[in-house]
């Protein structure tokens, strides 16, 4: 069975972060381990409170299943602080882990902060670098690229500036952009850019108006790279991710009274193993 590690923080509500990432790899048939970065009170309506975990308890984790396990894949979530951040990217280089999918998360689909400012440069210097897809939305990708969270810049000048710091392909996720419905009737289209140096590739899908889209970015990422890990290229796995996580957002499920969570188990129900 491939094996897959998430580096993320801990969702208490079951939405987002690890609980979100080990769901989502276990219903694409991967084995999913972690390691815990933060630990968070939240829920539908937001973040309560959060708890960055001791540094040298990260390392021990890290430690702890690297000297085990071979993981086909890797991604990264919630780092909360620099120092996190260059303790995983050390980690990630130290164990030469191959596949990994860097989603550069620093805000809660609420609007919570949930990574410090500092923390940027050492994403720039020190994880990228080490990433086969690096998966920002469109404010991540500001920030990252040096512009103001609202700036208006073009996605794929975006693009190019990131992949500039190292990364093997970035995908920026075009969810976060203001949609308008076509004239034509046609229902609106959400579109993703991904850049490999060379090229620009457009993923488009329907865009589905929804509030319950809490921990859509872990999802796709942690999908990303199961199919990274079951041997799919590049393009093949993203495309697979995006109609998961399109699947997943259309079959809502009400758990909360906020921003509820993507259906994770949308794989099962497909196959017939859950209703």
């Amino acid at each position: 069975m491939q094996k897959v590690l998430t580096v993320a923080g801990s969702d208490s509500g079951g939405g987002a972060g690890i609980q979100a990432d080990l769901k989502t790899m276990t219903v694409h048939n991967v084995y999913g381990a972690s390691v815990i970065t933060a630990l968070t009170a939240q829920n539908t309506l937001g973040v309560q409170d959060v708890s960055p975990v001791d540094l040298d308890f990260i390392a021990s984790q890290f430690d702890s299943v690297f000297q085990d396990i071979n993981f086909d894949a890797a991604k990264t979530g919630m780092l909360a602080t620099k120092e996190i951040v260059i303790l995983t990217s050390e980690k990630f280089k130290e164990y030469n882990q191959a596949n990994l999918v860097v989603d550069p998360v620093m805000v809660a689909t609420s609007g919570d902060l949930l990574l410090e400012s500092t923390a940027v440069d050492a994403y720039r210097e020190k994880l990228l670098p080490l990433a086969k897809v690096v998966t920002p939305n469109l404010n991540e990708a500001r920030v990252l690229a040096g512009y103001e969270p609202n700036a208006e810049v073009d996605p794929e000048e975006l693009a190019r500036k990131i992949y500039d710091f190292g990364s093997e392909y970035v995908l920026v996720k075009g969810g976060h952009s203001n949609i308008e419905a076509t004239v034509s009737g046609r229902p609106p289209q959400v579109t993703d850019i991904l850049y490999d140096g060379k090229n620009f590739t457009e993923l488009s899908g329907q865009y589905i108006k929804t509030n319950n889209t809490h921990g859509t970015g872990c999802t796709l990422s942690a999908s990303i790279a199961s199919n990274l890990a079951l041997g799919l290229e590049v393009g093949k796995a993203l495309e697979a991710s995006k109609q998961y996580i399109t699947r997943a957002i259309k079959d809502e499920i009400e758990i909360g009274s906020g921003n509820n969570p993507v259906n994770h188990l949308v794989k099962c129900i497909e196959r017939g193993e859950a209703t």
